[in-house]
Parts: structure tokens; sequence; C-alpha cells
């Protein structure tokens, strides 16, 4: 029984590791877009894992892939010998990458590949100085997370880098949030020069960054941001580093990567999450000059293996054979429309927010910005109640994040789109 599962979770499992919901769900099984719960009772699944199980649940095509390579009996070899599966992904990530002369490393989760940019970029560079963004998520790993500029997600203090910090595209709260997108890029342009020379000691390593911020409530700046950054970058040499982990892979709809939107290409790229579709795989890619900076041996011992790379060649396949970066955008509009339509005039919805299927709506406190993570908890909830499962986050915790499988139908779009309007109308007491 679920309670029971609970009960044995809390005893085994630390306390810092959260569950979703007052009541835990234990989920089952899968197909399509939705998933069954122990109970029984079905959901439409917008957060896929956090935007992780991005074709769907039980797609033939990826179990079968996963189903041949198991049958040879190698589940693990180890890079020390050659990895027919994992050259034929890192050829095609390469390709796709936008990034001239492009090298990857596979490891296993989005927080290795920020680890392994920054190990690269601070070897190349010669230095620990590192430029972040607030409001960011990078990972829970010791470099990562002294990038991650949200207080939520930094459990230590201790740092290996020295990090300066930007300003994000914040256009709720922040002293950036009141001017409009051509005067938010340039100030913060200038914001950036003025941080290079006050805060480091000029032979900066690199500049991370999300184009959508994940964790951070789907935050991003105006496009063109990356490209007034790289410009003054590029005056000192430092890298740029574009974290891609929950933007990848077409997630946004006008564009393969999120980079793409400011017209810039990075010098190394780190994605993770969707290419799996829930199996462990993650990594760097990035020009050779840069990703050969590493001085001494070094591999991931279970990055790239077989299995987790014959599932990334058929995620990637079947993405692009039903062209999922054009269905992201279509079915995204259809969701970000009707729900910029259904809030208009309630003075609880700060920002209906997003790219594609990457969407946030911000709850505040009615007729101010202060933000109201209780109502945003009484929407997660109650969208639950009707049978649709979504994601939070925020800075604040007052966020809904919504990142469905790309290969959410339009029928499916509005089914969701129907349950939630009704539970936010539900939650803030909103009379239908």
């Amino acid at each position: 029984m679920t309670d029971d599962l609970l009960a044995r979770h809390r005893a085994v499992l630390p306390s810092w590791m959260p569950l979703y919901y007052a009541e835990p769900l234990e989920l089952v099984s899968g197909s399509g877009r939705r998933v069954t719960d122990a109970q029984g009772r079905s959901y439409l699944d917008f957060f896929g894992g956090v935007l992780t199980n991005m074709i769907g649940y039980d797609i033939p095509e990826i179990r079968e892939a996963v189903e041949r390579q198991l049958a040879t009996g190698i589940a693990h070899t180890s890079t020390l010998y050659l990895i027919r599966q994992q050259v034929e992904l890192a050829e095609k990530i390469a390709q796709r990458s936008g990034i001239p002369d492009a090298r990857v490393f596979f490891t296993n989760s989005g927080t290795e590949a920020n680890e392994a940019a920054l190990l690269v970029a601070t070897n190349h560079r010669r230095s620990h100085q590192i430029l972040a963004v607030r409001n960011s998520y990078h990972g829970r790993s010791y470099a990562a997370m002294g990038v991650t500029g949200n207080r939520n997600w930094s459990a230590s203090g201790l740092n290996p880098l020295q990090v300066a910090w930007l300003h994000s595209g914040d256009r709720v709260r922040g002293l950036l949030a009141r001017l409009s997108a051509d005067e938010q890029v340039d100030a913060a342009v200038e914001d950036l020069r003025e941080v290079l020379a006050t805060q480091t000691a000029g032979d900066v390593a690199a500049l991370i960054a999300e184009p959508i911020q994940g964790v951070g409530g789907f935050v991003h700046p105006p496009d063109g941001l990356f490209a007034g950054w790289k410009k003054v970058l590029d005056e000192h040499g430092i890298l740029f580093i574009a974290d891609e982990v929950q933007t990848g892979w077409g997630r946004t709809g006008e564009h393969f990567w999120g980079y793409q939107a400011h017209g810039v290409t990075p010098d190394l790229l780190t994605f993770a999450k969707g290419i799996g579709n829930g199996f462990a795989l993650a990594g760097v890619v990035g020009r050779a000059e840069v990703l050969e900076s590493v001085p001494a041996i070094s591999f991931s011992t279970f990055g790239g293996n077989p299995i987790s790379t014959a599932a990334g060649n058929a995620v990637l396949d079947y993405l692009i054979a039903h062209d999922l970066q054009a269905n992201a955008a279509r079915v995204g509009a259809i969701l970000a429309d009707g729900l910029r339509s259904a809030v208009r005039g309630l003075d609880c919805v700060a920002e209906v927010r997003g790219k594609g299927l990457m969407l946030g709506v911000e709850f505040v406190r009615p007729g101010s910005s202060e933000p109201d993570p209780a109502l945003t908890n009484r929407v997660f909830e109650a969208a639950r109640d009707g049978g649709l499962l979504t994601g939070k986050g925020g800075l604040h915790g007052n966020v809904l994040r919504m990142g469905p499988p790309l290969t959410l139908t339009e029928e499916e779009a509005r089914e969701g789109l129907a349950i939630l309007v009704d539970a936010i109308r539900t939650a803030a007491g909103v009379a239908a």
C-alpha cells in the first residue's frame, strides 16, 4: 500500500528529498502522456518526470532499441572499449549542436554535465572565476551548486569557485523588471561590464547560463541578451556555457536549442533529461580546443553506456522523424494562449511565461508582486485532484511549472488546459 511505502520511504531516505503532494503518489504504469498510480487512478502528465520523459511513456521504438541491446548480453563495457551506440549518438549530437569541430563527453546527469563543463572551462582558461546568473540552478554537486543562484537549492555556502552574479530575466520583480525588453538587454550588458571591472580579477573562465531557468520558475531574459553578453565575453576571451539540460531538443518550439533564440553559439553546451527519456544520459558538447582541456586521464564509468545510448539514439531519431519541435510550438501555443486568456483579469496571476512546452504560471497576492506559494500549492493540489500532474518552482515556490512530453496532442493540451484553468479558479475562489 502507498501508506506503507511512504512510511518505509521516510524511514530510510533523507528528509531533504522532497515528495510532491499532501498524499504522495506511487506511479506504477504509464502509456503515452498518461500515468497510473498504485490506486489505479490515471493522470495526464504535464511534468514528465521533471521534463525528462520527453517522448512519453512506453514508446515502442525506445523500448525495442533497449531490448535489442539487452539481448546482446552487454549492458556495460566501460568506455575503455569502443561503444558503437555511444559513437553514433555523439555524431548526431555534435552535428546538431551548432558548435564547430565539436566533441562530446557523456555523463549520467545534468549535474555531472555542468560539473564537466566547469572543469574544462576553468582548465582551459586557467582560472576558477565564473560568471553565473541569479535565480539559476545547475546541479547538486560541489561546483554546480556553487554556480546555482537560488538559496533553496544551495545546500552549502562552501564553494570551489569564485563566482560573480549577473541579473536574471525576471519580469515580475528585481531591478531590471520595470524596463522594456531592449532597455533590459542594455542594462544587463552594462551590468556585466561593471561586474567584470569590480568583482573579478579579469581572467574569468566562463559564464554559465540557462536560456530558460528551470528550477527558477521558467524565468527567461529577452531574446538577444546572450548576444549582448557574448560580445563582452569575447572581448575578454571568456567562454560561454549554455545549460540546455531543460531547454534542449526542441522543447522551446522555436529552436532546437534555447541558446539559438539569441543568435549566438556557445563554446560549451550541456544536455541531459529528455535525451534519455528516463534512462540516465547526459553530457557536454563543445569546441575540441576547449573540451580537450583535461590534462589527465578521465572518464565516466556509466556515462554513455550501451543501454542509455541505445535509448538516446532511439529518442533523437524519434524526435526528428516526428518533428516534435514543431509539435512543441503548435501545442505549446494552445496552452500558452489558453492560459493567458483564462487568467486575464485575475490579479493573483502575475505572469504566464515560457516557450513551447516549457510554461510557468506565477502566483502573487492580489494586487501586488508579493509571491503567494500557498495559492500555488492549492492550484497544484487541485490540478492533481482533477487528474493533471504539474510541477512547482521559482525562487519563492510560487510558480506552477509545466513541461509535458513533446508528443502531447492538441486534444490532450486542451484537456489539461481545462483542468488547470478550473484548478486556478477553484483555488483562487473565483466563480466559474
